[in-house]
């Protein structure tokens, strides 16, 4: 009789998790999976998927705009209702597809909140089960600050159920979330204000990145009001009141709050069995998502790692191969390529202008900023920024960043000849695609 009910128990049914879950009964384990929500986690139903739909769906607005001087008439009307209606209607096709991967693979699924009675047994429903290893994937949830009035604030997860959309919003944060949504709202119409405590928008990415899409945002009528903090929100007859650390009281249909997100580890029960959390609250692993008790696993963004959706993914590939299959497949951390589908869109791999002067003893930068082709027939004034970052002493590109149109599709393709070791002869040698926005990362000099 086998010792344990289950190979492996899986919490929590999001990208990670479902990888996870789904290779490792297809190389032979018993695995379940429990989920209290809806399937693929946040990425799916309240992040990367929604979001991008509703980039899409906005950016026509500008798509519109440009197609004047192109010679057509464009006399349309936008229906938030059937963007959002359509938007569910995808959402639910993918929790099906989640769904029958796992059935497929042979994987148990089971509905409820999980909690670890100890290092082998998961409860859910009064009901345990036990499993040789346990593997935490419950992911993050968003943050919203202390202060007087914060059973006002609102997270990103509202945008997706928005019944209308509001005339004006305030987004408190200025990394990929609050970016991005501020894009989306102004693009429909809505008054934006960014309010943000640091000094620039979108910490960590280069800086000729961050101010080139500064101006963008604002030339498109976002304001971005920084080192400011929003120290108080009221209720103001149908709307809100924030009251702001700099004496203005600004008035918001809709105060999102986008400043970050916590793992997602409330409930489990692992403090009570001996789970080290670091100090963001994030279960910490060893380099094959392992935890302090060495039965319990962890993979994706309640790690308190890198907070991507392909990130999450990878570990739980690892995971599954590490501990069902051979142990062959391994993680590269180095240059993972990023986007923000703000618009204009920004995307970047490798190291910034400022992280390459601390990791190379010379450093030389190449640098296009223009308009692109598609707008010379346009009213609109959008320009793209272009950089390279190159390690002067073996001439090995380190670092490729760009701002607008295309940005994350151009930059993907950059990722693979980053991994491949590539130099900026190699790119100079590179004959481009004329007449492309991309071409401008081979003719730089």
């Amino acid at each position: 009789m086998a010792e344990y009910d289950l190979d492996l128990f899986v919490v929590g049914a999001g990208s990670g998790g479902v990888r996870a879950a789904r290779v490792a009964s297809e190389l032979g384990a018993r695995v379940a999976i429990a989920e209290m929500d809806r399937m693929g986690g946040t990425c799916v139903n309240v992040g990367c998927i929604p979001k991008k739909l509703f980039v899409y769906g906005s950016h026509f607005a500008y798509d519109l705009r440009d197609a004047r001087g192109y010679g057509w008439s464009t006399e349309a009307a936008f229906d938030w209702a059937m963007l959002r209606a359509n938007k569910d209607r995808e959402i639910a096709r993918l929790n099906r597809i989640y769904q029958g991967l796992l059935e497929r693979a042979g994987v148990d699924l089971l509905r409820g909140r999980a909690r670890l009675l100890d290092a082998h047994t998961v409860e859910i429903d009064g009901i345990g089960r036990s499993a040789k290893r346990i593997l935490i994937a419950t992911g993050g949830r968003a943050i919203v600050p202390d202060i007087p009035g914060r059973e006002h604030a609102l997270t990103s997860n509202a945008m997706f159920s928005l019944e209308a959309l509001p005339k004006r919003a305030m987004v408190v944060g200025a990394g990929y979330i609050a970016l991005e949504l501020g894009s989306v709202l102004c693009a429909l119409g809505v008054n934006v204000t960014i309010v943000h405590r640091g000094e620039e928008i979108l910490r960590g990415f280069d800086r000729d990145l961050r101010c080139h899409l500064h101006d963008e945002l604002e030339g498109k009528g976002i304001r971005i009001v920084l080192e400011t903090q929003v120290k108080e929100l009221r209720k103001c007859g149908s709307g809100f009141e924030a009251h702001l650390d700099n004496g203005e009281a600004l008035a918001t249909d809709f105060p999102v709050f986008a400043i970050g997100r916590a793992p997602n580890v409330e409930g489990l029960g692992l403090e009570g069995i001996g789970v080290d959390l670091g100090q963001r609250g994030g279960i910490v692993v060893d380099d094959d998502f392992t935890s302090s008790v060495r039965s319990i696993h962890a993979v994706g963004d309640v790690t308190d790692h890198i907070q991507l959706t392909p990130v999450a993914v990878a570990e739980g590939m690892h995971f599954a191969h590490h501990f069902y299959g051979q142990g062959e497949h391994r993680i590269d951390y180095t240059n993972i390529p990023t986007a923000l589908f703000c618009q204009p869109e920004l995307a970047t791999v490798g190291l910034t202008e400022a992280q390459a002067w601390h990791c190379c003893q010379d450093v030389r930068v190449y640098k296009s900023v223009f308009t692109p082709l598609k707008l010379a027939l346009s009213e609109r004034k959008e320009h793209t920024i272009v950089k390279l970052v190159v390690d002067a002493s073996n001439d090995r590109v380190v670092g490729c960043h760009m701002a607008g149109h295309g940005a994350a599709e151009i930059i993907q393709g950059l990722a693979v000849a980053m991994k491949a070791g590539a130099t900026k002869a190699q790119f100079d040698a590179t004959i481009g695609i004329h007449p492309t926005s991309a071409e401008e990362f081979v003719t730089l000099r």
